[in-house]
């Protein structure tokens, strides 16, 4: 049984719910150019990717290809372009950081300590986002307040040192996620007929069980509660909210 079968629920409130995203994206478009669209390809970025060409916004679309994504994430790319006649640029680590990374502290360095899987994130993610976002005026993602206790503040529209961060799914729940996937036949990763919610590079994601929360496959091994590599870490604190979903319970 498919993701879509298991979870896929609008609420009553969808279609308010998708107004509102809808018209979020049209006034940062008016507000915050240039955009673009910050795209994991999990099923909430192509959601927004969706969303991207309903309403007819001009916005560029990047992925970081961290060099340990599987290979049913990247294939996701191909199918954006096709569907959406929409480039994806890809922003890769610099070689060399990552290859002196490996060297020096062996391919499963992540599982050795926090902060080697910090240093890891940082050469592998951040630094590539930075050169991503050089130069716009704002940024969008698929964070939606239930995916963890650490994302229950994200709001609409987040103001940065440089730049807005917008989350037009913010409000969203995973079965309206999985609603608005069915009724536009968006592709999504497969990954998420397996039980992964959340996915990122290979090594440090695994499918969840049921009463899980959406983010505990990802580095499952770390006692932490606030499960980050830190592009969207908050300065705020985060109050406690139940994120836990019956994932592999078929919604009523």
């Amino acid at each position: 049984m498919g993701a879509i079968s298991l979870y896929a629920k609008a609420s009553p409130d969808f279609e308010a719910k998708l107004a509102h995203s809808l018209a979020l994206l049209k006034s940062s478009a008016a507000s915050f150019a240039p955009l673009t669209q910050a795209s994991s390809l999990g099923a909430e970025d192509m959601v927004v990717t969706h969303l991207l060409q309903q309403a007819g916004i001009a916005c560029s679309i990047f992925v970081l290809d961290t060099g340990m994504l599987h290979a049913e994430t990247l294939a996701l790319i191909g199918r954006i372009e096709a569907r959406y006649q929409r480039k994806v640029d890809v922003y890769r680590p610099i070689e060399s950081d990552a290859s002196a990374f490996v060297q020096t502290n062996g391919p499963e360095a992540m599982y050795q300590s926090l902060a080697l899987r910090k240093e890891c994130c940082h050469i592998r993610k951040m630094e590539p986002l930075e050169r991503a976002l050089a130069g716009k005026g704002g940024w969008l993602t698929g964070l939606r307040r239930e995916q963890s206790n650490a994302r229950a503040e994200v709001h609409d529209v987040e103001q940065q040192a440089e730049r807005v961060k917008i989350n037009p799914l913010a409000d969203w729940t995973w079965g309206e996620v999985w609603h608005y996937i069915a009724l536009h036949q968006i592709p999504y990763n497969p990954l998420h007929d397996q039980f992964f919610p959340s996915i990122g590079c290979a090594p440090c994601t695994r499918a969840v069980t049921l009463g899980e929360d959406f983010r505990s496959g990802r580095w499952w091994w770390e006692n932490e509660s606030a499960k980050e590599c830190g592009l969207h870490v908050s300065a705020a604190d985060s109050s406690p909210v139940s994120s836990i979903i019956p994932i592999r319970e078929i919604p009523a």
